[in-house]
C-alpha cells in the first residue's frame, strides 16, 4: 500500500497545469462577452433612443398630412363658394346692366337700386371669401413646409440608423478579431510560461535530488512541513533555510531569463494535517499555515527573489493530500507547495 502511495506521488499529474490555462482562456472569454454585452446594451439603447425619435416623427408626419388634408378640403369649399358668388354677382350686374338699359321708370329705380345692393353685398362676401382662401393656401403652404421639414429630419434618422447598424457590425466584427487575437495571445503566453516552468521544475528537481520528502505533485513541488518548521511553529530552520537558499538562486536566475510582459509568479502554499491547534500564537490551523507561506516568502525576498513574484496563501486543513486518519497521513499533509503560475 505505501509502495503505491509513493508510485502515485512521484507521478506527473499535468492536469492541474490545464486546469490554469483553461482557467486564463475562460476568463478572456468571459472578459470578451462582458465587453459584447456592454456595447450591445449601449448600441440598442441608442438604436431605441432614434426609433423613438422615429416614431413621434412619423405620428407628426400623419397628423400634419391630416391637418393638410382637411386644410385642403376646406380650400376646395372655399373655392366652390367664391364660385358660387362669383356667379351670383356676374348675375346681379346683368340684371343691374338690363335695368339702366331700361326706362327709367320708379320701379326700375327701385329695382336697379335693390340690384346694387345685392352687389355690394354679393362683392363683399366675396372679397371676405378670398381673405378666407389666402389664410387657407397660407395654412397649407405652412403645413407643406413642416411636412417637408419633417421628412428631412425622418431622412436624417433612417441615415442615422443606417449608421447606427453599420456601426454594430463593425464592433461586432472588432470585437470577433479581438477574441481571435486574445485566444491567440493567451495560448502564446501559456506555452510560454509552460516552457519556462518546465525548465525551471528540471532545474530544481536537478538541485533538490531524490529526497524522500520533497515531491511532484502536478505542477507543484511539495515539502514537507518537517523541512522547513518544527511542530507547531513558523520559524525556519536551519535546514530549511539551506533548501530556501537553493530555491532563491533558481527563482533568481528564473527572472532573468523569462520576459517582462509574462506576469508570473511563485506562489507559496502553506497546509496543516486536520489535528486543530490552539495556542496564543496560532489560534486556528488557517493561522500557521499562513504564518509558515509568509516565512517562505520573507525568507526568499532577503535572498534577492522580487516581492511582486511571490505570494504567500495558507490553506489550513482544509485541502488534504491524504483523507485518511493515520499519522502517515497526518505527515503527508502537513507540507508546503510551491507553484509557478501566473498572476
Amino acid at each position: 500500500m505505501a509502495l503505491s502511495r509513493f508510485r502515485r506521488d512521484r507521478g506527473v499529474d499535468y492536469w492541474p497545469g490545464f486546469v490554469d490555462a483553461l482557467s486564463t482562456l475562460l476568463l478572456g472569454v468571459i472578459f470578451l462577452l462582458t465587453v459584447f454585452v456592454v456595447v450591445q446594451f449601449f448600441m440598442s439603447q441608442e438604436v431605441a433612443g432614434k426609433d423613438t425619435a422615429l416614431q413621434r416623427l412619423t405620428a407628426q408626419i400623419s397628423q400634419l398630412t391630416d391637418l393638410l388634408s382637411l386644410e385642403k378640403t376646406g380650400k376646395a369649399n372655399l373655392e366652390d363658394e367664391i364660385a358660387r358668388l362669383s356667379a351670383s354677382l356676374a348675375g346681379v350686374e346683368s340684371e343691374r346692366d338690363r335695368l339702366r338699359a331700361g326706362a327709367p321708370g320708379p320701379g326700375a329705380q327701385d329695382q336697379l337700386g335693390a340690384a346694387q345692393g345685392r352687389i355690394s353685398e354679393l362683392s363683399g362676401a366675396l372679397d371676405s371669401e378670398k381673405r378666407v382662401t389666402a389664410r387657407a393656401l397660407a395654412q397649407v403652404e405652412l403645413l407643406n413646409q413642416q411636412i417637408a421639414a419633417l421628412r428631412r429630419q425622418l431622412g436624417a434618422l433612417e441615415s442615422a440608423l443606417d449608421a447606427s447598424d453599420r456601426k454594430d457590425k463593425d464592433a461586432q466584427a472588432r470585437i470577433a478579431d479581438l477574441g481571435q487575437r486574445l485566444n491567440v495571445a493567451l495560448a502564446q503566453r501559456v506555452q510560454e510560461l509552460s516552457r519556462y516552468r518546465s525548465d525551471f521544475f528540471g532545474r530544481l528537481r536537478a538541485i533538490l535530488g531524490n529526497r524522500p520528502d520533497v515531491r511532484i505533485v502536478g505542477d507543484r513541488f511539495v515539502f514537507q512541513a518537517e523541512v522547513f518548521f518544527d511542530s507547531g511553529q513558523a520559524i525556519l530552520r536551519p535546514e530549511g533555510r539551506i533548501e530556501l537558499d537553493k530555491l532563491a538562486a533558481a527563482l533568481t536566475d528564473l527572472e532573468k531569463q523569462i520576459p517582462a510582459e509574462i506576469p508570473w509568479v511563485m506562489r507559496v502554499d502553506g497546509h496543516t494535517d486536520i489535528r486543530p491547534i490552539a495556542s496564543p500564537q496560532f489560534p486556528s490551523n488557517w493561522a500557521l499555515s499562513a504564518a509558515r507561506a509568509i516565512s517562505v516568502v520573507q525568507y526568499l525576498m532577503s535572498k534577492g527573489v522580487p516581492p511582486q513574484r511571490l505570494v504567500a496563501a495558507g490553506f489550513g486543513e482544509y485541502q488534504p493530500l491524504d483523507p485518511d486518519r493515520t499519522e502517515e497521513a497526518f505527515q503527508r499533509n502537513r507540507r508546503l507547495e510551491l507553484k509557478l503560475t501566473e498572476r
